[in-house]
């Protein structure tokens, strides 16, 4: 089942394991449950610590197995195969089972360990999806440190007929105790703290004691870790504010030009990005967003940054780093099938939409990308593009007219998304040289037509642009003194991982030799 190269590496993660790891599965005589005795077999040959054994009288998913300790009766369950970007999470369930630590930071691992209720969770996700396994991960760990917390992992290509009942047209799709708990990317500090009831007035009352930094940075993508990083090289007390490291970064697959770094994916080069910035002095404060900006009265006044849950952050300079989030078409009918066939992450949902028709709106590259992809998933795409002419790379367009279930049309505005109240079954277009309207029956639509900056929460405080970018001089300053912005949410051109990061820098050196000039010499 395991290649060769699989084995060795699983093997030398095996040997951390401290407590014996017992898998039971629930299996009937299909071809995944083939495929699952094969893996299991695998696996605890490999290590002496590793057991496993059929129990086919449960009343569970048939095939599914979970990952626990030796008479304990609960833990994760995979129903289906985990392999795939999911074999990850299989290894990890297998090493927090056999006592190997989280790495999480310790408060969190206690929060989970005293949430009080019965959480019954339920993840389906593909083969193929990136941003599946932080959620799996997450859920998981919860089952393993808390007996009242159950998760069971399903993979949506082996149980086709839940994901056709429970109407799933994108994950990673969470359930809690049979109903719709979120869907995409989720951290597990945002997952407890959506359950934990008391936890957003608890956190702000801790953010609250905190004492004024020198430079408080917000927001946690390339840009932000990047400032805080050479903020805390300078030796000034640095703050980092983010709902999720990473950022947009999260929801990057491959990743081929950050220059050294030849081929990695977003999340691997988010997960090293935290770990730069956890070797330094920086308090990162996660899972909480910036809702207001207030600027400092008078000169030489801290200017204050409040959070959604309510705390207020005070710092002698800020550097503002919210990225951007994927631009809406803004037409009637996508908020209402959002997540029910209006999706953003071809990489993710693709494989629900096997064998259908689907739409990509946008012809830039990552429209043209999406539309090669979906192309071997799909029975037939059609990209809609609003200019006379695609904007994607000549490689990627000649290799996009190449592919025979590819339609493409130009001059096409989107408007309308169509469907039956339940799923999306259509869109409807205009053709903008003959003006007439056109129905297009499809099941999905991937939406690619760029990006819109996260500022919306400055209104009134720095100056914008009509886009609703920061605009800032060539050293990344706004209109207000000490306050300075970095990445995709200012209006320096070409939105690139490598420019957010080096635009991060600058600031953070800005930022510093405004506070060595403006701060009073006690």
């Amino acid at each position: 089942m395991l290649d060769t190269t699989m084995k060795t590496q699983l093997k030398a993660y095996l040997e951390k394991l401290t407590k014996p790891v017992e898998l039971v599965a629930t299996l009937d005589e299909g071809a995944k449950s083939a495929e699952i005795r094969g893996l299991l077999t695998d696996i605890a040959d490999l290590s002496d610590k590793v057991s496993w054994r059929e129990d086919n009288q449960l009343p569970v998913r048939k095939p599914s197995f979970r990952v626990a300790n030796p008479g304990v009766d609960h833990g994760p369950r995979f129903a289906g195969s985990p392999l795939g970007h999911e074999f990850t999470s299989l290894v990890l369930a297998l090493l927090q089972t056999g006592g190997h630590p989280s790495r999480e930071a310790q408060s969190l691992l206690d929060q989970i360990r005293q949430l009080d209720g019965e959480f019954h969770f339920e993840t389906y996700y593909s083969l193929t999806c990136h941003n599946c396994p932080d959620v799996v991960q997450a859920l998981n760990l919860m089952a393993i440190l808390n007996p009242r917390i159950h998760h069971t992992a399903i993979d949506g290509g082996a149980f086709q007929n839940e994901i056709q009942e429970r109407n799933i047209m994108g994950v990673p799709a969470v359930f809690m105790n049979g109903e719709s708990f979120g869907q995409g990317r989720m951290t597990l500090s945002e997952i407890v703290n959506k359950i934990d009831t008391g936890a957003a007035a608890r956190a702000a009352q801790a953010l609250n004691q905190r004492e004024v930094y020198d430079v408080l940075i917000v927001g946690s993508g390339p840009a932000g870790a990047a400032a805080a990083v050479y903020s805390a090289r300078k030796g000034i007390r640095t703050g980092l504010l983010g709902e999720r490291f990473g950022g947009q970064v999260l929801d990057t697959v491959d990743i081929e030009n950050y220059i050294s770094v030849p081929k990695t994916e977003g999340a691997r080069l988010a997960t090293s990005l935290k770990a730069h910035v956890d070797e330094y002095d920086v308090d990162v404060i996660d899972v909480q967003s910036a809702s207001r900006l207030i600027p400092a009265a008078a000169p030489g006044q801290p200017h204050q940054i409040e959070t959604a849950s309510g705390a207020r952050l005070t710092a002698r300079s800020l550097i503002i780093a919210t990225g951007a989030r994927w631009r809406n078409m803004n037409v009637p009918g996508e908020e209402l099938y959002r997540t029910r066939g209006v999706t953003y992450c071809p990489h993710c949902d693709g494989p629900l939409f096997k064998g259908k028709r689907v739409a990509v709106i946008g012809g830039g590259n990552s429209g043209v990308e999406a539309a090669i992809d979906l192309a071997g998933l799909v029975e037939h795409v059609t990209l809609l593009e609003f200019a006379p002419a695609m904007r994607a790379d000549a490689v990627l367009q000649a290799k996009l007219r190449s592919l025979n279930n590819v339609d493409i049309l130009l001059n096409a505005q989107t408007l309308e998304v169509t469907g039956d109240g339940t799923k999306l079954t259509g869109l409807r277009y205009k053709d903008r040289v003959s003006h007439g309207e056109h129905e297009l029956a499809v099941a999905g639509i991937f939406v690619q037509i760029g990006l819109l900056p996260n500022t919306q929460w400055l209104e009134g405080t720095v100056e914008r642009n009509q886009t609703g970018e920061i605009l800032i001089d060539a050293k990344c300053e706004t209109s207000v003194k000490g306050i300075f912005a970095a990445g995709d949410c200012t209006s320096v051109p070409y939105k690139q991982i490598i420019i957010a990061a080096g635009e991060g820098a600058k600031a953070s050196l800005s930022a510093f030799d405004y506070l060595i000039r403006n701060t009073p010499v006690v």
